[in-house]
């Protein structure tokens, strides 16, 4: 062959090798013929050859080892990569699916139809419209687009005809609307989404492909402004619930609050299912620029007419979309509650405060029975229960606590609803009327209310509600010493069942029904508002209720409720006010955030303080009640000390509660304590509170405090924990305190010494008593007492020095002298010139009988 560097054309020999598939011709050819041939070599040796004999796979080889050397060959074999099989199968049915002109006219045809107002077709009418939608090209012509529009318009206008004959909830007037707004809001997957997810199939929709669509729409049949105006005319759901399938009223509003459509065209709203959503463009402007492009609140008239009649008085006559409304309500204010404190800071700076609801508002509103409602409904209220229980927990703590909702599972339980499958006719006739006739003949017949009540009790807490200012009003009169316990203890049951579906009400009328007989004959009223600011106004009631356990336990009851709510009121308070951190004055930004920082630790320091204070007022107060009266007579006072009195059982309920406050907060046993509180209360504290323990955390710096009454206040109240809690721990503070007081003998004054070791040394005894090791420490102590006590006496004219001699031999021989001390007690003689002596001589005289209690103590035991 000839030189070939000019060839733009393949060459006959070549077209030949090529066309007789002649590989070792192929392989004689030069580089530039072998260049024009690449592609189809390339191609050659990609593709399964239908000759599958050992000649041809030589040949391959051949060819393969040609195209090795070539760099191009790379290049060609990327772009010839293709599974052309495939591609043939995919175009043979994408030929099928084809329909032609003649066959598409008629499709669209049967899309566009009106069928009747049925079900079917409504499901219908939905599927068609979710076709148009995926095979936008059935549209081409002129004539077919003003087909689709008069279809569209149809479909506008016949939607609420549709909903209301065809007894269908969620229709395909929610999915043009929805539509809609998306191709407003340029969301082109969402409406590939929905049309796949209606049609029951995966359709791969190009995005291009929707833009005729998407024009139709936003210009021609739901501009921005008729989407809106339109969604306010959409009927609400019925018995709406998580079990509706399909597009709802609810999906459409969504979206609109999203975009802030509502807000741009001034179209008014009020109650949407959605609340977050509605609650955050109430709140937080659309920009910066226009703060003034915000939602309104639902009106407080608007949210009173809902809960008219609520469901709490008569339950059996509101259906179960009433309760939904509700309680879809109450997720609407607490949320927009919280959502006003946790933004509180920035619509400050912006100069705005949304309106908050007044607290006369949600006092008329059954939050504890709704809940107990969406309880029950959880299945159909799909996450609303738990939501609501989260802005509980946060808003109104008081309505959370857990001995309620333990006593909610026992009224609700088994035993309950046997009971109430057993009441008879009787049990059901009587009228609130009724209850307070019997009420007002109390003196002269107890069996009446007695009876009445009885059957009140097989009541669920629903029916229970009507009687509940009767039941509060008449509690005064249960304070009569002649009223039968069963009497009371049956109103404690009806109070504590009543306290699952109204605890705000209740509370508030029965502290005013409680107050002593002279704020009674004044009827000065308190109000919730009154009760969350000063919890302490529910100790202030008639004195006769601090001895009657079954009231006492109501009263308990309610005192801690009102600290939680009054934790809540006081939080709530300084996030609402704190625009008072922001001032203007300073020019510096950093100045002025420096300030705002300051200001607001100060303000929280503030309310902690404020809490703490009354919290511990209100333990204090509590523990004053646990003190046996001063004026009864000796024999009222022995049945006090008794395990079987009213005192006992208060001071039983007061203890409970204590050891639920101090677990809750152990800042407040340790606030308690170091203020101090009769020492005469310690063996009951300490015992009756299983968290007393954590006392033995802070006694180091508790004796450690300057004050004497302090030190003297932390021994004892170490001796008794010793004594309740025999630990490592113990023993070491036991060590301790005897180390304190080894120091004092020699510090202190006479007056001081003789004031602290008369009330410490019988903590002496107790100290040996839990911990035996001790007694060398304590026994050394006790002597250097008495001597520092006797060398300041040894210039008067009674000598002490035989008392010292005794603590030395009882000292080295306890057993036989302890004997004899008992044998030979002080004479009467004796015992008035001990009274008679000075201040050092009686402690000589206590350290003596501290030892023999300490000697006693260790003969017994062994």
């Amino acid at each position: 062959m000839g030189d070939s560097s000019s060839l733009q054309y393949v060459s006959p020999y070549a077209f030949e090798a090529m066309q007789k598939v002649d590989v070792i011709r192929l392989a004689a050819l030069s580089d530039p013929e072998l260049r024009l041939l690449l592609p189809c070599l390339v191609r050659m040796a990609l593709c399964a050859p239908a000759d599958q004999s050992q000649s041809w796979a030589q040949d391959k080889k051949l060819l393969l080892r040609l195209l090795s050397g070539v760099e191009a060959v790379n290049s060609i074999v990327a772009l010839l990569s293709v599974d052309f099989h495939a591609l043939e199968q995919d175009a043979n049915k994408e030929q099928q699916l084809r329909p032609t002109d003649e066959e598409a006219e008629q499709v669209l045809q049967l899309m566009t139809s009106r069928p009747p107002a049925t079900p079917a077709g409504v499901r219908f009418v939905s599927l068609s419209f979710c076709m148009l939608l995926a095979f936008s090209t059935l549209v081409s012509t002129p004539e077919q687009e003003q087909l689709m529009l008069m279809w569209l318009s149809w479909m506008i206008k016949e939607e609420a005809y549709f909903e209301s004959t065809a007894g269908v909830s969620a229709s395909f007037g929610e999915m043009l609307l929805l539509v809609a707004m998306y191709f407003h809001s340029n969301q082109l997957s969402a409406i590939i989404d929905l049309v796949c997810s209606t049609l029951g199939m995966k359709i791969v929709i190009k995005p291009s492909s929707l833009s005729r669509m998407k024009t139709i729409f936003t210009q021609e049949i739901f501009t921005e402004q008729v989407v809106t105006a339109h969604a306010v005319r959409v009927p609400v759901t019925s018995n709406l619930s998580a079990n509706i399938t399909g597009f709802l009223p609810i999906h459409c509003i969504y979206q609109l609050l999203r975009s802030r459509a509502f807000t741009k065209h001034k179209v008014s709203i009020k109650l949407i299912p959605l609340i977050d959503v509605y609650i955050n463009s109430i709140i937080t402007p659309a920009s910066k620029s226009s703060p003034e492009a915000t939602n309104k609140p639902i009106t407080e008239q608007e949210i009173l007419k809902v809960f008219q009649g609520h469901a709490g008085e008569n339950f059996r006559q509101n259906q179960c979309s009433k309760i939904t409304t509700q309680l879809l309500l109450l997720y609407y204010l607490l949320s927009y509650e919280e959502a006003l404190l946790a933004n509180s800071k920035t619509l400050a700076a912006m100069q705005r405060k949304p309106k908050s609801y007044s607290s006369l508002l949600m006092d008329q509103i059954p939050i504890k029975f709704l809940i107990r409602q969406a309880q029950g409904l959880q299945q159909e209220l799909g996450g609303l229960h738990s939501a609501l229980l989260r802005l509980l927990a946060t808003n109104y703590p008081h309505l959370c606590i857990v001995d309620d909702w333990i006593c909610e599972e026992e009224i609700t339980g088994t035993d309950a609803l046997l009971r109430r499958m057993l009441m008879t006719h009787s049990a059901k006739s009587h009228s609130p009327k009724q209850l307070q006739d019997a009420f007002l003949q109390l003196q002269s017949n107890h069996t009446q209310v007695m009876q009445i009540l009885e059957h009140l009790t097989l009541l669920c807490a629903s029916d229970l509600i009507p009687y509940a200012e009767v039941l509060t009003a008449n509690m005064s009169q249960l304070l009569n010493v002649s009223v039968a316990r069963r009497l009371l203890q049956t109103v404690n049951k009806l109070w504590m069942t009543l306290n699952t579906v109204m605890p705000r009400r209740l509370w508030v009328m029965t502290v005013n029904a409680l107050q002593p007989s002279l704020k009674l004959a004044r009827s000065h009223k308190y109000t919730q508002n009154d009760l969350m600011i000063d919890p302490l106004i529910v100790l202030r009631c008639d004195a006769r209720v601090l001895r009657c356990p079954p009231l006492m336990d109501i009263t308990l009851h309610m005192l801690n409720g009102y600290l939680l709510a009054s934790k809540a009121y006081l939080n709530s308070y300084l996030k609402e006010t704190a625009d008072q951190d922001i001032k203007s004055s300073p020019s510096n930004a950093m100045a002025m955030q420096g300030q705002t920082e300051t200001m607001e630790v100060t303000r929280e320091e503030l309310k902690n303080a404020l809490l703490s204070a009354q919290d511990s007022a209100a333990v204090q107060i509590l523990l004053e009640v646990c003190l046996p009266s001063e004026d009864k007579s000796p024999e009222q006072l022995e049945i006090e000390d008794s395990l079987l009195c009213n005192l006992r059982e208060v001071q039983c309920l007061i203890c409970c509660l204590l050891h639920q406050m101090f677990i809750a907060d152990p800042n407040i046993a340790k606030l308690v304590h170091f203020q101090g509180y009769p020492c005469q209360l310690l063996p009951l504290t300490v015992a009756g509170i299983p968290s007393m323990h954590i006392c033995l955390d802070f006694i180091p710096e508790l004796i450690a405090q300057p004050e004497l009454e302090k030190q003297i206040f932390a021994i004892q109240l170490l001796s008794h924990l010793c004594i309740q809690y025999a630990l490592p721990k113990s023993l070491s503070m036991a060590r301790l305190a005897i180390n304190v007081m080894g120091t004092l003998i020699t510090v202190l004054t006479q007056a001081k010494r003789f004031s602290f070791f008369m009330p410490t040394l019988p903590c002496l005894v107790l100290f040996c008593q839990t911990f035996p090791p001790l007694y060398e420490d304590i026994m050394s102590l006790l002597i250097q007492i008495g001597q520092v006590c006797a060398s300041n006496v040894a210039t008067q004219t009674r000598d002490v020095d035989p008392i010292i001699t005794r603590l030395q031999q009882l000292k080295e021989k306890p057993k036989e002298l302890s004997s004899a001390f008992n044998l030979f007690p002080l004479s009467v003689s004796a015992i008035k010139d001990l009274e008679s002596l000075d201040p050092d001589v009686q402690l000589c005289h206590q350290v003596e009988s501290t030892i023999i209690d300490i000697i006693n103590m260790s003969v017994t035991s062994v």
